[in-house]
């Protein structure tokens, strides 16, 4: 006789056979057969209540991002359902595994307009690698099954509507999940391609390399290789950490988002070899004519950002392991030097800014603050708007840590329900969210949640009670500052209602020491500086070369974000040159 087992516990044995081991939601009546299912299961599977679907779906895909393994967030029919989309968008967007389980009503009231019904298919069609609705019990464990598979084949969103009836039904307890089966396999680089690539770098007089998240994992044959070219190195923002920010070589980010020794450099560069990056404003900051060889695992993102004078269909770590074997020790060129002179500049800035002690506070003493009782596996969890500006340009990271936003669909309120996922994932690291008021506004109730489960997370707001990435974008565009002035909110209260340690930070001594208790606290911490609201650094419309801009034009520019130590690249370079 074939033994039988709930069908909604088949769904669960499921997600455990692929590693799952949380699972985020908000119980609802059409969610009731699932919620039954994870209780039985509580040993193997935890159930985070968040207290607003969209943390918890904004938490699947972080942690898709911070552990390569799928995320998985649910809502009950109607609003449940409706709360996930923005967390479910980010995951889509940025390239990352996630399931979304939704509630539907019991198949017996489907379609006859029953109470929170909703034709779920339809909304999730665009956000959805995979979208389907349960027909039988036995269909349960199987379909959850393959929207897995599909979510980690495409890195996307997979989405299974569960009829509420179903998963209490008994089933034959025979199904066998394939997660022991799934394999992953990247192709290799043609040695033709690798000798190409050495030859038009050795022929280039200003190549550099451009990492994105495709050399996850290959920190070490990156500086490998780039100190044997001579190559500054240049990431995406989403890159940052793969490469340390000790390596003076390390230019960082071009764009916005971004340093000044990146966009000088990527502005003059002749050659670009781009490896595992999808980066979206080479149009604006690359050389149109300059070479350009690209490496990546999906031919589909040859040619998206820049014409490609070599596309190599090939891993990135593959690939740098096959340059290092195949290439040979270059001298040292005045190019290369140069580059590491703007860098040293740069960070020379940064550090006379980070001993500001005037009030308002400044951002670089407040992140000099986050360096110093950083651990060297710590987690930040950065939100979107000028935190993301601040967080890449004064995090001090080594490859160790990690570092995370939401990249492509840049979503506020990202900061806090990653800092969930985090903790969660690697409940023995330490872990930071780094937001401005306006994102921890959206996300502050789940303050709460951090508080319910005891995660020792250290938030850190940047309150200058401004949108101040949109107020910049506004001034870019000469038009009026309108609807980008916050009112002022004291999150340290709030924390301490909700819960977890808080502390309103307006002055320096008041700085040092929230963190000098954040470093030690054992339960959630809310340090809410109140910083001026000034504008980062526009490192991509700089005002300092006198070759480019009059001396009123430099002087008021200077006078406005006291940059007047700041050397422009053309006169470091010449310096180099001549």
């Amino acid at each position: 006789m074939v033994e039988t087992i709930k069908s909604g516990i088949a769904m669960v044995k499921v997600l455990e056979d692929w590693g799952v081991d949380h699972i985020y939601g908000i119980p609802g009546g059409s969610f009731n057969s699932t919620m039954d299912a994870l209780f039985a299961q509580r040993d193997k599977i935890k159930f985070i209540q968040v207290r607003h679907e969209e943390v918890g779906a904004i938490a699947a895909s972080a942690d898709a991002k911070v552990t390569g393994k799928i995320g998985v967030t649910f809502g009950s029919a109607g609003p449940g359902a409706t709360h996930l989309f923005n967390g479910l968008y980010d995951a889509k967007m940025d390239h990352v595994p996630v399931l979304a389980l939704v509630g539907q009503v019991a198949t017996n009231t489907m379609n006859t307009d029953y109470f929170q019904e909703m034709n779920e298919n339809p909304m999730f069609a665009d956000v959805s690698v995979y979208n389907r609705t349960v027909m039988t019990a036995e269909q349960l464990p199987k379909v959850i099954d393959q929207a897995i598979r599909r979510a980690y084949q495409a890195k996307g969103v997979a989405v299974v509507t569960i009829p509420v009836d179903l998963g209490w039904q008994d089933i034959p307890d025979t199904f066998e999940s394939t997660a022991a089966d799934y394999r992953i396999s990247y192709p290799q680089p043609a040695d033709h391609d690798v000798d190409e690539t050495l030859r038009l770098i050795k022929a280039a007089k200003h190549p550099i390399l451009y990492i994105g998240l495709g050399a996850t994992g290959a920190s070490e044959e990156v500086q490998k290789f780039a100190e044997m070219y001579k190559l500054p190195i240049a990431s995406s923002a989403l890159a940052k950490g793969i490469v340390p920010d000790s390596n003076p070589a390390y230019l960082a980010s071009a764009g916005r988002v971004a340093t000044k020794p990146a966009v000088e450099a990527l502005g003059d560069a002749d050659l670009i070899l781009f490896m595992g990056s999808d980066y979206p404003f080479g149009d604006y900051f690359f050389k149109p004519d300059a070479t350009f060889i690209q490496v990546d695992i999906n031919s589909a993102e040859f040619g998206k950002r820049h014409h490609v004078d070599l596309p190599i269909l090939a891993d990135v770590k593959a690939t740098l392991e096959k340059l290092i074997e195949r290439g040979e020790e270059q001298p040292m060129t005045k190019w290369y030097q140069a580059n590491l002179a703007n860098n040293k500049n740069w960070h020379d800035w940064i550090n006379k800014m980070a001993q500001s002690t005037k009030t308002p506070l400044r951002v670089e003493p407040v992140y000099k603050e986050i360096n110093r009782i950083a651990k060297k596996d710590a987690a930040f969890m950065i939100d979107v708007g000028n935190v993301t500006i601040d967080s890449l340009r004064l995090l001090d990271m080594n490859p160790k840590q990690i570092f995370k936003t939401s990249g492509w669909f840049a979503t506020m309120g990202f900061g806090l329900p990653a800092g969930l996922a985090a903790q969660l994932s690697y409940p023995n690291r330490q872990v930071f969210t780094i937001s401005g008021d306006g994102g921890m506004a959206m996300v502050a109730q789940d303050l709460i949640t951090m508080a319910k489960y005891h995660l020792p997370i250290i938030n850190v707001v940047l309150s200058n009670d401004s949108f101040g990435f949109i107020k910049a974008e506004q001034d870019d565009t000469h038009q009026s500052h309108y609807g980008v002035d916050i009112a002022p909110v004291d999150f340290a209260k709030v924390a301490e209602g909700f819960g977890v340690k808080g502390f309103k930070v307006t002055n320096h001594d008041e700085l040092v020491a929230a963190f000098d208790y954040a470093k030690t606290a054992t339960e959630p911490v809310l340090i809410d500086v109140k910083i001026a609201d000034e504008r980062p650094l526009p490192v991509e419309q700089l005002r300092i070369d006198p070759e480019k801009f009059s001396a009123e034009e430099i002087s008021k520019f200077n006078q406005i974000y006291d940059s007047s130590d700041l050397i422009p690249f053309s006169q470091i370079l010449k310096q180099y040159q001549a």
